[in-house]
């Protein structure tokens, strides 16, 4: 992709077999988020810049896995912090995302550590289907990468899907992780199901659970929680409200 590119509604290849009325209705809706991001760029990070409870997630999967251990960032942006934390301590970071700026943004930034992130731009929702490698041409987060990941994060990128999105996209990631492999995510404390609010000049649809209704979510989807912690957070710009923060460590099981 080159700098500064809006992202596109259809990647180039897609099979128009898969052109139905609920793919169509997929598809719009994530055209939509991306071309918010794509605007939003840089001052999302600007708007956020204190990821205290994103970076502990980090620092829990950090003592537990190897050097050089694979590890997928889920809605990476442009890399901050959890891309630039993971490579400075000798991980080998996919990081994936649908805004072609947030990417761009990303792959033009210097990180730390032996191996240099790598990053794809596909919709999460196809992550772990035959979709990955027919339309995003990212074999690697497809089938053949099922059970090729020592850790995934997700740090506020499920919240942008529908709450019956939500348990597939979990199974999904599931299906990535290897045995006993880590699961760190970030999500809004709130009782929302893909409501439109305004975001940074932008209108998102956002999504969120109680944490009772979360943790019983990710246990259907396969997964042990092992830490639950909320965190109060105002973002540094004023036409945002404040929020409650979930953070959650989790462990694949099955």
């Amino acid at each position: 992709m080159t700098t500064g590119q809006i992202s596109d509604a259809f990647p180039v290849g897609e099979d128009a077999g898969d052109d139905e009325p609920e793919v169509r209705r997929r598809r719009a809706a994530r055209a939509l988020q991306a071309v918010a991001f794509d605007t939003i760029g840089a001052g999302y990070g600007e708007a956020f810049p204190a990821k205290d409870g994103q970076l502990a997630c980090g620092r829990r999967l950090l003592a537990e896995l190897e050097p050089g251990a694979r590890v997928l960032d889920v809605g990476c942006g442009t890399g901050e912090p959890t891309v630039r934390q993971l490579t400075g301590a000798g991980l080998r970071v996919t990081g994936v995302d649908l805004s072609d700026v947030m990417l761009s943004l990303a792959r033009r930034a210097a990180f730390p550590g032996s191996f240099p992130p790598v990053f794809h731009r596909i919709d999460l929702y196809d992550l772990a289907t035959a979709r990955a490698d027919r339309v995003w041409n990212a074999p690697g987060l497809g089938p053949v990468g099922h059970g090729a990941f020592a850790a995934v994060t997700a740090f506020f990128s499920l919240i942008l899907l529908p709450q019956d999105e939500i348990p597939t996209v979990l199974r999904r990631l599931h299906e990535l992780l290897r045995p006993g492999g880590l699961l760190a995510l970030g999500m809004v404390e709130a009782d929302l199901d893909h409501v439109p609010l305004p975001f940074l000049g932008r209108e998102l649809r956002i999504s969120g659970y109680l944490r009772e209704d979360l943790e019983r979510v990710l246990v259907a989807a396969g997964f042990a929680v092992e830490e639950c912690s909320g965190h109060p957070y105002a973002p540094a710009s004023t036409s945002l409200p404040p929020e409650e923060q979930l953070f959650l460590c989790c462990r694949r099981v099955g």
